[in-house]
């Protein structure tokens, strides 16, 4: 079958790719749709490290073609987006609902895939860069057949992080005002998670005057191309200030710009042994910074929630996807998403 394949020195398409049948607990899902995220692509340039050789992608959907023993919840034929948290569900941070701080699915890839008699790894839990995938039965969520792949594809990563960050991490109320720098995939879900949330002034911040457009109609009120004008539209600052580019200098502004007793939301993704500063004194006001992983999702809830959502007209999901590529145009959709010349691109089978 056809795959993604990264080796530590080149991405090659693969049409020689093989993955086990499920094990107990678990499913086999035949992708149709997967979204191209940046941290794919910050596993190639080494941004995130990881052990090679890997399959890549971790936001997809497809249909399920098969269920190892004990799996109730889903069945062939059902549509499923999938989720990247292999979390085990019975440890205590599972039992509190917090599975995105499951040891478990931290840090722990496994080796379903073969290629010339050699194991690969799973990138995320998940590998969604692949005709076929072998998940923990958690990760797949049935959604409705009535939302087209390409678009659920996006709810497994790009949703989950982006509404989860405003509605789970931020708690973000009616009323509120909002910063978000950064209007890619990550951040303009961010942005609707405030419109959904009814929070009043939504700012977007992006260096690409061509977002506007976009950034306004996932629910930003206001527009600007640098930080520098927040203080006009939020004269006090804002209550919750969200980074989605991952570099420390955004880092900081987002820091400086807080409103008394306003938080700051980490979600871009800076080299990994990168360092960020803020003025010690400016904190005391009952100010945080916040650490985000995956949308601090509970994702058999939210993933399916989004659907809900989305078919009730409220999120948007078809909105995100501007540009689509059979998985062999792959390097041709990494450079669109690495220039921003969209918000997600889409890899079809």
């Amino acid at each position: 079958m056809r795959g993604v394949v990264f080796d530590g020195e080149r991405v090659r398409v693969v049409d020689d790719l093989e993955v086990r049948e499920p094990g107990p607990g678990e499913v086999a899902v035949s992708i149709v749709a997967a979204g191209l995220c940046h941290s794919d692509l910050s596993v190639v340039d080494g941004t995130i490290p990881f052990p090679v050789p890997v399959v890549l992608g971790h936001e997809g959907a497809g249909v399920v073609e098969a269920v190892g023993e004990g799996v109730t919840h889903v069945r062939p034929g059902d549509h499923v987006a999938l989720s990247t948290l292999a979390n085990c569900g019975a440890c205590a941070d599972c039992d509190r609902g917090r599975p995105t701080m499951c040891r478990s699915a931290i840090g722990r890839p496994g080796r379903p895939f073969a290629r010339d008699g050699r194991s690969l790894y799973q990138f995320a839990s998940n590998s969604a860069f692949a005709e076929r995938t072998v998940v923990r039965a958690v990760q797949a969520v049935r959604i409705p057949k009535d939302i087209p792949l390409t678009s659920a594809a996006l709810i497994g990563c790009g949703v989950v992080t982006g509404v989860g960050a405003a509605l789970n991490r931020a708690r973000v109320d009616r009323g509120d005002s909002v910063l978000v720098i950064g209007t890619g995939g990550i951040g303009l879900n961010v942005l609707q998670g405030a419109r959904i949330a009814g929070a009043l002034r939504i700012v977007a911040v992006d260096a690409n005057p061509d977002k506007e457009a976009v950034a306004r109609r996932f629910g930003a009120t206001h527009f600007l191309t640098s930080t520098d004008g927040v203080r006009d539209i939020l004269p006090t600052g804002a209550d919750h200030a969200f980074e989605c580019v991952g570099r420390v200098d955004l880092i900081r502004q987002a820091v400086d710009l807080l409103d008394r007793h306003g938080q700051a939301v980490l979600l871009g993704v800076p080299p990994a042994t990168a360092e960020a500063s803020f003025q010690v004194s400016s904190m005391y006001l009952d100010k945080s910074i916040l650490g985000c992983r995956y949308g601090a999702s509970r994702p058999q809830r939210d993933i399916a929630l989004y659907a809900d959502l989305y078919r009730e007209g409220r999120l948007l999901l078809d909105e995100l996807v501007t540009a689509t590529y059979p998985v062999e145009d792959f390097e041709k959709a990494a450079q669109d998403a690495r220039e921003g010349r969209v918000a997600r691109g889409v890899l079809t089978f």
